[in-house]
């Protein structure tokens, strides 16, 4: 008989964007391992991204509970509808932030802690302590961020005898944009507190990189698994490869990932080499931020630049694959080391040559080397990214342009859903 699950998620179809996508692959296959899923997730959310494509991979007779949360990003929409949207997103201006921006992040760094959903947790931990009681569910699952997600966990673990499992898709204090919500001493030492609780209550605690479950250690005794975020074998249409020389971004890109020497490169490719510029395209599909689209003006590459905005998922796979070479940008930060964007993985899987930029002793270094799929440059090796980048231009005039991956089997979505089946069969 399949052990019965209950998996506490905010996001869900019809969001879009990388934060619906982790449990939404695990549960199309959680059912090859014995698993039955349970969803719980709001029945009236504010999603910043919608994607009704998801909608069409959620298994027919799938038991989806949804219970209506109260959000404050409503209310803030009557001081500045744009800037909140942004906000929501993940979107922080680091300069020139206008004093609506300055009070917004400030309430929201503040008030509401651990997040703006903060007041999800009481009428979930009401609906679903009956819920498991009634129907003999001894296993929860929590997948944050948001983190007050956890704090549902947390109490239910408290009030029942049940086990419950602590999924982290991105740290708590360590999370790139947590440093800008002008926290306040006493805020940060109860977001510290709340991460800690989390983490040593939580049975079994999952983290998506390396450096993450290092970082956890170091606060508590309780077990860590790293299972990373991965690629799906899609059903793909023929689709041809680009004619011009692109280099594309798929997904958000925030003021902080602003890496100027990459574009600096590529101007001054543009301006001494007739050829490359003729041929060459810079392409994003997502959220780019206004002052990194202000910085690819300046250094003259406008001309030579598209944007997309958020196109589906499906889409942005065509994109992918058509791409003569894919990027994957992470702050230069110590901070930022062990964030591992979920598109690296799909990247991997669609076999065009990845360039990554970030800091030193990265996690997506590691597997981009490991797997044999790109280079990668910190934001300081701007000769040695100007000579591969000439290097993959040149095979590309041959039409000789490509990789081969090693080892991609382990980040498949179902590989990954054995391994979480795994620990959640060790409850037993």
């Amino acid at each position: 008989m399949a052990k019965k699950v209950v998996i506490i998620s905010y996001y869900w179809p019809p969001a879009g964007g990388p934060g619906v996508q982790r449990w939404l692959k695990f549960v199309k296959y959680l059912r090859n391992f014995d698993i039955e899923p349970v969803l719980y997730v709001p029945k009236n959310p504010s999603y910043p991204i919608i994607d009704e494509t998801f909608s069409e991979e959620i298994p027919n007779d799938i038991t989806i509970l949804k219970q209506s949360i109260f959000e404050p990003y409503s209310i803030a929409t009557i001081f500045s509808s744009k800037k909140t949207k942004k906000i929501s997103k993940g979107i922080i201006t680091k300069d020139k932030q206008s004093f609506i921006e300055k009070v917004l992040l400030y309430i929201r760094g503040n008030f509401f802690i651990p997040d703006a959903r903060k007041y999800w947790i009481r009428p979930s931990v009401k609906f679903l302590e009956k819920y498991l009681e009634e129907n003999n569910i001894e296993t929860i699952i929590t997948t944050g961020p948001p983190h007050s997600l956890h704090l549902i966990g947390l109490k239910l673990r408290r009030k029942l005898a049940i086990k419950w499992l602590a999924d982290f898709r991105d740290p708590w204090t360590t999370i790139g944009y947590h440093d800008q919500l002008k926290l306040t001493k006493k805020s940060q030492r109860k977001h510290r507190a709340l991460e800690a609780e989390v983490l040593q209550t939580a049975d079994q605690i999952v983290v998506t990189s390396f450096t993450t479950k290092e970082e956890f250690l170091e606060i508590t005794k309780q077990p860590i698994e790293v299972i990373t975020n991965g690629y799906d074998v899609e059903k793909y249409s023929p689709i041809s490869m680009d004619k011009k020389f692109t280099l594309s971004h798929i997904g958000s890109l925030l003021s902080e990932r602003n890496p100027i020497v990459l574009w600096e490169v590529l101007a001054e490719l543009v301006q001494t080499n007739p050829d490359f510029a003729n041929d060459f395209q810079l392409q994003f599909a997502g959220v780019v931020s206004e002052q990194i689209q202000q910085k690819i003006e300046e250094v003259g590459l406008k001309e030579h630049t598209t944007y997309f905005g958020y196109v589906s998922h499906q889409k942005a796979l065509q994109l992918q694959r058509a791409s003569q070479i894919l990027l994957v940008i992470e702050i230069d930060a110590e901070k930022t080391k062990g964030i591992i964007a979920g598109k690296l993985f799909e990247y991997m899987a669609a076999e065009r040559p990845i360039i990554g930029l970030g800091p030193k002793d990265a996690d997506i270094a590691k597997i981009i080397q490991e797997t044999n799929t790109g280079t990668y440059f910190l934001y300081t090796d701007k000769e040695k990214l100007k000579t591969q980048i000439v290097a993959y231009y040149e095979a590309f005039k041959q039409q000789q342009l490509q990789v081969s991956p090693i080892g991609l089997q382990k980040y498949s979505r179902k590989a990954l859903t054995q391994k979480l089946a795994e620990v959640l069969h060790r409850f037993n």
